[in-house]
């Protein structure tokens, strides 16, 4: 431990801030692969490839709706039972809109949930969990559970607003609607001192440091340091 110890304190951390590492898929284990896709295709969310090899292995790739990032399933991808993946998040806005996409799309899904204390969400039992979604549609406190057909666990959770500096993901209409409004307002606040500028620039570096977890406050100056340092 004391040599983990010294290691990590002579990294350099402000090297690693800066190095982009981005999920992007995830592998989930299956028994029967084309039942599997199946089941994903059914869910409405995007098939990007289904490779098969002369030497057995296969991939299979799907990707949800407004997810940057992706699953895979195949045949000698990985050596985890089938059905182990658990507590897999779906981000969504409107929990119960979603839910009654999938059971319209012949999915079964839980009744939508909170956690009457904190772990509730992951428990096969229910127990902890209270009927309903929470008070006033609390951010981060609404669920429900689906499984796939070799019992793979898929949680939905709710999301309204971010807590801060925890980026943003999912761009609907709606939510960048939104973003693009607040980018809006700050640059008015900026511009009347500016240089001259293309709006395009401040914009650009204001929407990739929200997106990166930056505050308004903090975007706002990501936008005035590369204006300025672009002139």
């Amino acid at each position: 431990m004391a040599t983990l110890n010294a290691i990590n304190s002579n990294a350099p951390t402000a090297t690693v801030e800066k190095m982009a590492m981005k999920l992007e898929v995830v592998v989930i284990p299956v028994a029967n692969v084309d039942r599997a896709k199946a089941f994903y295709s059914g869910l409405g969310w995007r098939l990007d490839a289904d490779f098969p090899f002369d030497n057995g292995f296969r991939v299979v790739q799907f990707t949800p709706s407004g997810s940057g990032c992706s699953v895979q399933f195949g045949t000698k991808m990985t050596p985890a039972a089938p059905g182990s993946a658990q507590g897999l998040y779906l981000i969504v806005s409107d929990i119960q809109s979603v839910r009654g996409e999938l059971i319209a799309r012949g999915i079964e899904v839980s009744d939508v949930f909170h956690a009457g204390r904190p772990g509730a969400q992951f428990q096969p039992d229910g127990s902890g969990r209270l009927s309903g979604p929470a008070s006033e549609h609390a951010s981060y406190s609404s669920f429900a559970t689906f499984r796939d057909p070799d019992g793979n666990g898929w949680l939905l959770q709710e999301v309204t607003t971010r807590l801060p500096g925890r980026g943003l993901s999912n761009w609907d209409v709606a939510t960048l609607a939104e973003l693009l409004r607040e980018t809006e307002t700050h640059h008015g606040e900026y511009e009347p001192t500016a240089p001259k500028h293309h709006w395009s620039d401040w914009y650009a570096a204001y929407l990739v440091a929200r997106q990166n977890g930056k505050t308004p406050e903090e975007a706002a100056n990501e936008g005035k340091l590369y204006v300025e340092g672009s002139h």
